[in-house]
């Protein structure tokens, strides 16, 4: 079994198709004037939900904070560090001592994104980052 789909709500929703397809060069399966649907080349598939742009996302409540992608190769994770520092939105990039590399930012609606490589397929993720503690 493995994840398939995470539903991701968003201010701004052309801003936020715009940035998912750079970032993470997703495409578009399916909109709507009000969702997307974003499907990777793995077949991985982010719906994005446009609600107004008053709406709250509480750090540290209950529900999804963040998702972490994996970068096929070390380019493509420079390349998603790039596109998140050319829109001003990279806050760090760190390797942990498992062995894999992070890049993370924030979408135009500030949720927390990561973008890692090597993958978990690639390299076991035997504990807890530190990073989610402060997602």
């Amino acid at each position: 079994m493995r994840l398939a789909s995470v539903v991701l709500n968003v201010f701004d929703l052309q801003e936020a198709v715009s940035f998912y397809r750079e970032l993470l060069g997703l495409e578009v399966s399916a909109d709507t004037s009000t969702a997307a649907l974003l499907v990777s080349a793995d077949g991985s598939q982010l719906y994005l939900r446009s609600l107004s742009g008053h709406a709250s996302h509480e750090t540290g409540g209950i529900g999804v904070h963040c998702v972490l992608w994996t970068a096929p190769s070390p380019a493509e994770l420079r390349h998603c560090e790039q596109v998140l520092k050319d829109r001003h939105a990279h806050t760090d990039t760190q390797e942990e001592a498992d062995g894999f590399v992070w890049v993370q930012g924030r979408d135009p609606s500030g949720v927390t994104v990561v973008v890692t490589h090597p993958g978990p397929d690639q390299v076991a993720r035997t504990r807890i980052i530190s990073r989610i503690y402060a997602l």
